[in-house]
């Protein structure tokens, strides 16, 4: 099995563990030890893994990475009215060449996919992401994808895979299975109008770090619409993360602990990536910031609804909306409050897009379809749909 090459957890943070409160978080999950081996990963429901991978950073000067401060900070959380039950599986190390790398994380990844167990996973260089897509493809479904990041990543996909094009190589490599791409908190002047306008034509969503700044709830239905989730620490700002490629303009602590709790909030993401650990400047800061990211997701976790048959449910209210020649028609939650709209399917006999056939939106949403405007994402969904 796969899992007999995941390094357990350090020593010294299982030493430091044993000297925690019973309720914190570290006396709460199962962790991998080196004397006790992997769990039992029965009635699991999320796992935690490090990721000791950089080498297609573009910036990778051979740096190795560590993961116990990140460990020891979340360990030191306690946790809230939580039902779930967590591991830590320990960590990956970096393969004779990165390929066998993205081999070991896609079996592992795969293998929780096939437990139902969520990953949240701490990774070095964000290229780590293709493996965390590849995993998928054992479900042979179409799959969304949510980068929090600020930079397309579209790259170069004829070229070698780095920590800028792995989503364009996501993209072009078969088996075809992204149904959709989104961004969360690009910044222009980091991304080439070349790479602006491609997000454009290929119907994927991307909103600026201004316009969710100004409003963070806008993430809630696309996180709500996403299967695979990352978050790039180089989205935030220089005072909220002291690291050497830190952007001054960013998320802060309070903004991305809000996106990873949204994250964890949707019925549908399984799986959570943070990228892009550094040796920052204030690892004790960074840190902590990092398990609290974490914390957050997990707390989304404990909050789902579980309403993915939401269009089959008695008590959901159904709103018909004639805009133009269409009509669209709206769903509303009695129990959450959340939307969605239902896009047309159109009978292409590829059974992977019939899942997408209602798109998570807002109560703006339907004022502004009721005040005669068709959403931007209804529109961009049937059009690819149309595909």
């Amino acid at each position: 099995m796969s899992f007999e090459f995941l390094a357990p957890v350090s020593d010294l943070v299982a030493a430091h563990t044993n000297l925690l409160s019973d309720q914190s978080l570290g006396k709460q999950i199962k962790i991998h030890t080196s004397n006790d081996g992997i769990p039992d990963l029965s009635k699991i429901d999320l796992a935690i893994i490090g990721i000791q991978e950089n080498r297609n950073d573009v910036n990778f000067l051979g740096e190795k990475l560590n993961f116990n401060a990140i460990r020891k900070a979340l360990y030191e959380l306690y946790p809230g009215n939580w039902n779930s039950n967590i591991v830590d599986l320990g960590d990956i190390k970096p393969g004779n060449e990165v390929s066998d790398t993205y081999y070991l994380v896609q079996e592992v990844l795969s293998t929780l996919l096939q437990k139902n167990i969520i990953p949240i996973i701490i990774g070095g260089s964000q290229d780590l992401v293709y493996a965390q897509y590849r995993s998928f493809d054992i479900l042979e479904r179409m799959v969304n994808l949510a980068n929090v990041d600020s930079k397309f990543d579209l790259g170069n996909s004829s070229e070698s895979i780095t920590n800028t094009s792995f989503v364009g190589k996501i993209i072009v490599e078969q088996p075809y299975n992204l149904f959709n791409y989104s961004n969360i908190g690009y910044q222009t002047y980091f991304n080439s109008q070349e790479e602006i306008d491609l997000i454009e034509k290929l119907y994927f969503d991307a909103y600026r770090l201004g316009e969710v700044i100004s409003d963070v709830t806008i993430v809630e239905p696309i996180m709500r619409d996403a299967d695979i989730v990352s978050i790039d620490l180089g989205v935030m700002n220089s005072t909220s993360l002291n690291g050497t490629v830190v952007s001054p303009n960013g998320f802060d602590g309070r903004e991305i602990c809000a996106i990873s709790r949204y994250a964890g909030i949707s019925d549908k993401v399984k799986s959570f990536g943070i990228y892009e650990f550094k040796n920052f400047k204030n690892e004790e800061t960074s840190s902590l910031l990092i398990a609290q990211i974490i914390w957050y997701f997990v707390e989304g976790v404990n909050f789902r609804s579980n309403e993915l048959n939401i269009k089959n449910l008695k008590s959901t209210l159904h709103y018909n909306v004639p805009v133009e020649d269409e009509i669209l028609s709206f769903y509303k939650s009695p129990m959450t409050g959340r939307w969605w709209i239902e896009i047309p399917f159109i009978s292409s006999g590829n059974n992977k897009l019939k899942r997408h056939t209602l798109l998570p939106c807002t109560y703006s949403d339907y004022e502004r379809a009721c005040n005669q405007e068709i959403p931007e994402r209804w529109y961009k969904a049937k059009r690819k749909n149309e595909v």
